[in-house]
């Protein structure tokens, strides 16, 4: 017995489109490396607030134009679609703004703020025909479609228990994006979406959700124990922004388990364990670390082509079902957030 092939095709094969790029963060200049890299991409717009920051942005990634407003760069006729990668708490306002201006949509994870954010924007992606997709990149990497047929195929068995953790540590000012309420600080939003995220993929929406958890100075969420439950399976799910955790995950079935080294949503291994202890090992793929962002931007590239206003492999009904379950743990810790 051996571990399917991936299913997904080489990020260079998808079709290329023009893209914009909303920001100029650390996730932003990833982005448009890993785009460069490994795919047929065009990175050709990008706007800042800023106009310095926009015009040092394109000068260190060779981009054509440097706008110096998210306005300019949405309403940039030469854009097909536009990658959000500014604060949580802006991302609700960048994408409709996008849609406004007839463009295709990437926006960062967590998508936004919370469940009534993503609706909206669901909504006006549906009334202009536009494709919006949540740049999860885990979910659209060769290892996860492997897992996929792995758990399709019942090698696990009936699932038992999926594990999952994200933690780091950061020495940041109080005023930083991460500490901030205004911004969407927080643990949850910015590291714990990925457990979430992955039992979704895995369990589907809760039945039940409990969460404990600690609030920082500044009010936002330092750190989160979660428990889903799903029928008779189970999720335990933790996230901190207090300390650099394994960032491992794991899904337990009658059968055997699977593993994914950390960090579990990067490129890694993943490992099939069977009950009497057999494995089945899949390497790392050969484009690593941040490289993998190159898988969802080919995806969108796809999805575009073949007339998709949404992935299949991350659907709308699926982000805002996660987006769902993402307000009821802070909610449960209490980590709430100016104006909701």
């Amino acid at each position: 017995m051996s571990l399917p092939t991936s299913r997904i095709a080489d990020p260079a094969t998808a079709p290329p489109l023009r893209w914009g790029i909303l920001a100029t963060g650390g996730i932003a200049g990833s982005f448009v490396t890993a785009l460069a890299a490994h795919t047929h991409q065009q990175v050709v717009a990008v706007g800042s607030r800023s106009a310095d920051r926009a015009q040092s942005f394109a000068s260190r990634h060779h981009i054509d134009r440097a706008h110096p407003s998210y306005a300019a760069l949405v309403n940039d006729p030469g854009v097909d679609v536009v990658y959000v990668a500014t604060p949580h708490s802006e991302h609700r306002d960048n994408a409709l703004a996008a849609i406004a201006a007839g463009k295709h949509v990437l926006v960062e994870k967590s998508f936004t703020r919370n469940a009534a954010e993503a609706a909206l924007v669901f909504d006006a992606a549906r009334s202009a025909g536009v494709l919006v997709m949540e740049a999860m990149w885990t979910r659209y990497l060769p290892q996860t479609d492997v897992l996929r047929q792995v758990l399709a195929d019942g090698v696990l068995g009936d699932i038992a228990v999926v594990a999952a953790d994200h933690g780091q540590y950061f020495d940041v000012d109080p005023a930083h994006r991460l500490l901030n309420p205004e911004l969407a600080g927080g643990a949850m939003l910015d590291l714990g979406i990925y457990p979430v995220s992955f039992a979704s993929m895995v369990l589907g929406r809760p039945e039940a959700v409990t969460a404990v958890g600690t609030i920082t100075s500044t009010g936002v969420d330092a750190q989160a124990g979660i428990v889903l439950d799903k029928g008779a399976a189970q999720a335990v799910l933790h996230t901190t922004l207090l300390a650099k955790t394994p960032t491992v995950a794991s899904i337990s079935g009658t059968l055997a388990r699977a593993e994914l080294s950390g960090p579990f949503y990067a490129p890694g291994v993943l490992t099939v364990t069977s009950r009497d202890g057999r494995q089945l090992i899949r390497p790392r793929d050969p484009i690593t670390g941040s490289g993998g962002l190159s898988y969802e931007a080919a995806e969108l590239a796809r999805c575009v082509a073949a007339g998709r206003r949404e992935s299949r492999l991350l659907g709308w009904g699926e982000t805002l079902a996660i987006m769902k379950t993402m307000d009821e743990v802070r909610r449960q810790v209490g980590a709430i957030l100016p104006g909701e």
